[in-house]
């Protein structure tokens, strides 16, 4: 049968073939993607005979509940019962379209929500006009509810799967009449998760969980510069190791493979290797500072000019004048990398925790030189991404090595220390701002200069910066790009975790500079921007702003719009010692419509968390090429006990929904760090605030 991979494509193939009604439809990669008229499927519905409804999600969860959530938008509009769906990860095909299968950039409930809310209302009223004629009735007398289509005169009923292969000889309706936010019974609730039982019993299969029959394990040792590579090595004594298989150089490293990982990880370290380390051998922190501070001095790139800056700076009745910094950073997720691959003459299945399908996929065919129909993702559970996972070289390195093994399958494994030393980091940003203040202490002009590696798509170096909402009539930012070298890439919240500390805490200064409470100083400039103004507001009515605190605690506020979203934090800290302690956090969140609040706050405090570490504790530091941080004891997350207690509040809304994965990991440093100002008087310009900047 030919597949119609058109956006309202009905098929009827696969799970009992015409027994079955099976829907396709189109998740965009991106919010335009999700209102393209002509995309192919990349994910399906079927209501099989026995009644139960598989949804194929072309997303990856990573812990951020993306098979709950999607779920209860299917559940909710088509009238299913919430016990008889089941998901499963389907694999990379070329009928699955364009641009890309995956989950990255808080996009998962942005695209889902209208393109299956649709695809399930047309599933619903199929169903509905099936029953109708088999009852000889008009549709008007037929209702659902619960994986039920009912007679509403006779009370007579028949399941969804009774009625699907009627169902699936119908044309798919065009224009299906979708529910009402009244309407909703699942959507605005929090069922239990669908994946909590498997995580908490062990059944889930991560990356690192997988087994292959007669599979060996890998580990690389790589050239400690970046773009360094191997001259020589000598394997003799990784070899002599019992259970070591093979070793052989995959150019820019060397792989062992090992009967496990304990002995492929000892191996490694028994190698003799010489390097050529490559021209990026001199990158030191000290010198790219050096470097970065002489570009912001110079003209740069302009990204945003509105008004004119120049005037304006010069005729202000006050300037101020300020740099911030910050480190690159690594995502260090808790399961460290893995893939798992098997090679063979004709094709290569590739089991694999990945954010990103699309991108595994063209990794997998680029090292093997398939062509993309030959290469099978299988998509694993996640334990931790913040955007790592959605980067080819682990997949590729992997690759690399089950083809020299070919035949049989290989597990690759990277080491805490591999994860750290070896990321494709959050990149480092050096940034030179100016203002202008009028009579009042308002800023009538900014002038930023960005001086951040590129990446990615274009303006997400400056994004916070450069898109900020606050009403000033005269502003110009500008970029420098250097590319020293080091691998950088997405990071939670990308740009905006870096430029939202720049700039929430540059406004801080101003408001500062001239007696303003910074929570006013703020509302005034915010005054057209109703949705961001709401959530400054409840955050700061919730955390009791300008209320007394107790002796030796200070409040920070800060505010950002990202990704499609609107968040707030209050900070509450003291300082002792010079140790910053962070006691609360209160946040305000407008993300649209909300799909299941407890996955939005489980989110949102997570970023939180996440956000801490970047604030307070670790960056990555650079020393004759390499990365000096090797684990945890150098590159310390948030812990357990310095967590804060974090209450989170969601602006009721009917707007579309926005993203929750990265919203509050930006508002979290400049939160925190203007309440240390309060508390110290000493402004943070310089991150992570390390205890000697405030003793």
């Amino acid at each position: 049968m030919k597949l119609d991979t058109t956006r309202r494509g009905f098929l009827q193939t696969s799970a009992g073939a015409a027994a079955s009604l099976v829907l396709g439809f189109h998740l965009g990669g991106g919010e335009a993607d999700a209102q393209t008229a002509n995309a192919e499927l990349n994910a399906f519905i079927s209501i099989s005979p026995d009644n139960m409804v598989t949804l194929q999600i072309h997303k990856s969860e990573m812990g951020q509940g993306v098979v709950t959530s999607i779920s209860q938008i299917l559940a909710d509009e088509a009238d299913i019962d919430w016990n008889r769906i089941k998901t499963e990860f389907p694999g990379v095909k070329p009928v699955y379209g364009t641009p890309m299968m995956g989950t990255y950039g808080s996009l998962t409930i942005r695209t889902s929500w209208a393109p299956l809310r649709k695809t399930a209302a047309q599933a619903r009223e199929m169903l509905v006009q099936a029953a109708a004629t088999r009852w000889g009735v008009p549709v008007s007398q037929v209702r659902t509810e619960n994986s039920n289509v009912i007679n509403t005169a006779t009370n007579a009923r028949l399941t969804y799967g009774a009625i699907a292969a009627d169902a699936a000889k119908l044309a798919v309706p065009a224009n299906p009449t979708l529910k009402t936010a009244a309407q909703f019974k699942l959507i605005g609730t929090s069922p239990k998760r669908m994946d909590t039982q498997m995580k908490t019993t062990g059944t889930a299969t991560f990356g690192m969980d997988y087994r292959a029959p007669g599979m060996l394990y890998a580990a690389i040792e790589r050239c400690p510069v970046f773009e360094g590579k191997v001259k020589t090595f000598d394997a003799t004594k990784a070899k002599a190791i019992a259970g070591v298989k093979e070793v052989f150089s995959i150019g820019h490293g060397v792989a062992v493979v090992a009967e496990n990982t304990w002995v492929a990880l000892q191996a490694k370290k028994a190698l003799v290797i010489t390097w050529d380390e490559g021209p990026r051998a001199g990158n030191s922190t000290p010198g790219l500072r050096a470097a970065w501070a002489a570009l912001a001095n110079t003209p740069g790139q302009s990204v945003q000019n509105t008004g004119n800056v120049d005037t304006a700076l010069a005729s202000a009745a006050k300037k101020i004048e300020a740099v911030y910094e910050a480190p690159y950073l690594s995502h260090a997720p808790m399961e460290p990398l893995n893939a798992t691959v098997l090679v063979t003459d004709t094709k290569c299945d590739v089991w694999v925790g990945t954010q990103i399908q699309t991108v595994a996929m063209q990794a997998a065919a680029m090292a093997t030189g398939f062509k993309e129909d030959q290469i099978s993702i299988h998509t694993l559970y996640l334990g931790g991404g913040f955007g790592r996972r959605g980067g080819e070289d682990y997949v590729h390195e992997a690759v690399e090595v089950a083809k020299h093994m070919k035949g049989t399958p290989v597990k690759t494994v990277w080491s805490r220390e591999d994860d750290l030393q070896h990321d494709t980091y959050r990149p480092a940003s050096y940034t030179k701002f100016s203002a202008g203040l009028d009579a009042d202490g308002y800023p009538v002009a900014i002038h930023a200069k960005v001086v951040s590696p590129p990446f990615g798509q274009p303006g997400v170096q400056t994004e916070g910066i450069r898109d900020m909402k606050y009403a000033i009539p005269n502003f110009r930012c500008e970029q420098h790009s250097p590319d020293v070298g080091i691998p950088v890439s997405y990071w939670r919240s990308v740009g905006y975790s870096q430029n939202t500390f720049f700039m929430e805490s540059f406004l801080d200064e101003l408001a500062a500079a001239t007696n303003k409470d910074p929570l006013e100083y703020r509302r005034k400039l915010l005054a057209n921007q109703p949705r961001m103004l709401a959530v400054l507001n409840l955050a700061a009515e919730k955390a009791g702003w300008g209320t007394p605190l107790p002796a030796g605690r200070f409040r920070g506020i800060a505010v950002v719009s990202n990704i499609g979203s609107f968040n707030a934090q209050v900070a509450e800290v003291s300082v002792t010692g010079g140790k910053v302690k962070v006691h609360k956090v209160v946040c305000a969140v407008d993300c649209g419509i909300v799909v299941n609040p407890a996955i939005v706050a489980q989110q949102i405090e997570s970023g939180i968390v996440y956000g801490l570490g970047p604030a307070l504790k670790h960056g990555i530091t650079l020393d004759k090429g390499r990365v000096v941080n090797t684990n945890f004891n150098s590159y310390d997350p948030t812990r357990i006990d310095e967590t804060p207690v974090i209450e989170v509040h969601v602006v009721p809304s009917t707007q579309a929904p926005g993203g929750t994965g990265e919203a509050s990991t930006p508002t979290t440093p400049p939160a925190v760090l203007n309440a240390v100002y309060a508390a110290t008087k000493k402004r943070i310009r310089v991150l992570p605030a390390l205890q000697k900047d405030l003793a």
